[in-house]
């Protein structure tokens, strides 16, 4: 070393025999003298000391790891107080002789462990001699680091494994990287939950996309249901009336160009005298109308709208070209539900069925041969049009069958529609529509007898007595000159057979007045046929 000290006798320099390849051994035998005097100096020079027990390193080879020093301990012997080598007093170290990683067998090598890092120095042991440590110089070689005079726990001389690698630190690596993973199964349990809950709520993490058909120009076939509603909704309109006592909501259609619509008489009825009409649109325009001509007895009525234009009629079809099974389709306002349409066929025609009789007095019973449907009608649907595949109108809905009350047919039954659904032949209507536009009022066509309404056998009989005890038979009427007698039994009209007093009135009103009629009757218990003509009497 440098530092001016003297070297002992057993310090054995690299120098002392030059040109030998391996290291003497430590033996203490005779042979193994030492070349060096003890009071000789030590040889200075840049070339390190040659180890004691290994080869020294080869030229351009990095210097190997040297093995961990022998730990200190107390001595093996007593203490020489004559300081005779080899058990005098302790001294300096001898130099390390490099160390080899093993090779293992076959001549595998065994890869190049990291460096320990520097370790915290220990405090010096107590000795005779205080080693001063030496500034480690900044080399990369080994062996210029190495300082034999250091304090123990400096690199090449640090007892036991090597830092970091004791077994608590392995333990503590352990528990750290077992709460690393543990944390991060957290964490990834923790994305994936909310991931998953997000595609519940979603169905996926990208925008959803659904096929669709393309836009099409709506046109539709005429005959189709749509086609005809396109066709028929333009006039149709919604009628809202109130009156002193009561209001209500029906459906009419537009029957010209002057503003004359035609609807059912129990429709307009709560206005009474003086109430309110309005009329809207399928556009939903409204206007205000004003009463033309009623008839209880068809059911029928006829308001007029003013200051409106560009009105478009509803075409009429003819109901006796109507077959039961032909398709048809309901327009109107069920409950207030503006236009509404509703599509069925016909279920039978000629239904003789009577409505109303509210009153009382029998004043608002209407007789209805009718046109039987199944298309849903309810409640606001009265007035409205039972058109065909055409868009024609070849009836206008007036009942429906309450199945609540099981007494018959009723006006605007709660219960709603049950599949029985009755409309006025658009015949009859026509006819009945242009006596009140005309005059105000409508004809009905008469026989001229009192019929007996209590009477419970097959058919239709007449009565004993007139109104006011009149005769039962007017004098001079249709039925006086065919030869009808009080107390005959109708049965058939026109080839149709007749049940009640109801069905005799309802064949009745399906003809116009003038019209001729073969009647068939039981009389004493034999059967004759009369011909009659059809009277005329004004209605209400």
């Amino acid at each position: 070393m440098d530092d001016g000290r003297q070297a002992k006798w057993w310090s054995r320099p690299a120098t002392g025999r030059p040109g030998r390849d391996e290291p003497e051994s430590r033996g203490g035998g005779e042979g193994d003298a030492p070349s060096v005097r003890p009071d000789s100096p030590a040889p200075t020079g840049g070339a390190a000391p040659a180890p004691a027990d290994g080869p020294a390193p080869l030229v351009g080879q990095e210097p190997q790891e040297p093995a961990p020093s022998r730990p200190a301990g107390p001595p093996l012997h007593e203490p020489d107080v004559y300081s005779t080598p080899p058990y005098g007093g302790p001294g300096p170290w001898a130099p390390a002789p490099p160390v080899q990683r093993p090779t293992p067998a076959h001549g595998t090598p065994v890869p190049p462990q990291a460096v320990p890092p520097q370790a915290v120095p220990l405090p010096p042991q107590p000795s005779p001699v205080t080693p001063q440590a030496t500034p480690v110089p900044s080399s990369s070689s080994q062996w210029l680091q190495y300082d034999p005079w250091g304090a123990p726990g400096q690199p090449l001389t640090q007892v036991g494994p090597p830092a970091g690698t004791e077994p608590g630190s392995r333990k503590n690596r352990r528990g750290g990287a077992f709460a690393g993973m543990l944390l991060l199964a957290l964490v990834a349990s923790g994305i994936g939950g909310g991931v998953g809950a997000y595609v519940e709520r979603t169905g996926g993490l990208t925008t959803v996309e659904l096929p669709q058909a393309s836009h099409d120009n709506g046109d539709r076939a005429p005959e189709s249901v749509a086609g005809i509603a396109a066709s028929a909704l333009p006039s149709v309109v919604t009628l809202h009336v109130s009156g002193t006592a009561e209001s209500g909501t029906g459906t009419g259609f537009v029957l010209d160009a002057r503003g004359h619509i035609l609807t059912n008489n129990h429709v307009v009825a709560p206005a009474g005298s003086s109430g309110d009409i309005t009329v809207t649109f399928s556009s939903g325009e409204t206007a205000a109308a004003e009463l033309v001509g009623k008839d209880s007895g068809y059911d029928l009525a006829v308001v007029r709208v003013k200051g409106v234009s560009g009105l478009k009629p509803l075409p009429l079809g003819n109901s006796d070209n109507v077959r039961v099974g032909d398709p048809v389709v309901a327009i109107g306002a069920p409950f207030d539900l503006s236009n509404t349409v509703t599509s069925g066929i016909i279920s039978a025609k000629q239904r003789p069925i009577t409505a109303g009789g509210e009153k009382g007095d029998g004043s608002d019973i209407s007789y209805v041969d009718a046109l039987q449907t199944d298309a849903p009608i309810n409640p606001g649907n009265s007035g409205g049009p039972l058109v065909d595949t055409q868009a024609h109108v070849i009836g206008i809905n007036s009942a429906i069958r309450a199945a609540d009350s099981g007494k018959g047919t009723e006006r605007g039954g709660q219960s709603g529609s049950i599949g029985l659904g009755f409309a006025i032949p658009i015949n009859q209507g026509k006819r009945v529509a242009e006596e009140l536009i005309n005059t105000g009022k409508a004809t009905h066509p008469v026989i001229g007898v009192t019929l007996d309404m209590k009477f419970t056998g097959d058919g239709a009989k007449v009565g004993e007595k007139g109104p006011e005890d009149g005769p039962a038979v007017t004098k001079g009427g249709p039925a006086a000159k065919a030869g009808i007698r009080s107390g005959d039994v109708i049965t058939e009209v026109q080839g149709q057979r007749v049940h009640s007093g109801e069905e005799l009135i309802v064949k009745i009103r399906a003809h116009r007045p003038g019209d001729r009629l073969e009647l068939r009757l039981t009389r004493g218990g034999e059967e004759r046929s009369v011909t009659l003509t059809l009277g005329s009497a004004s209605g209400t």
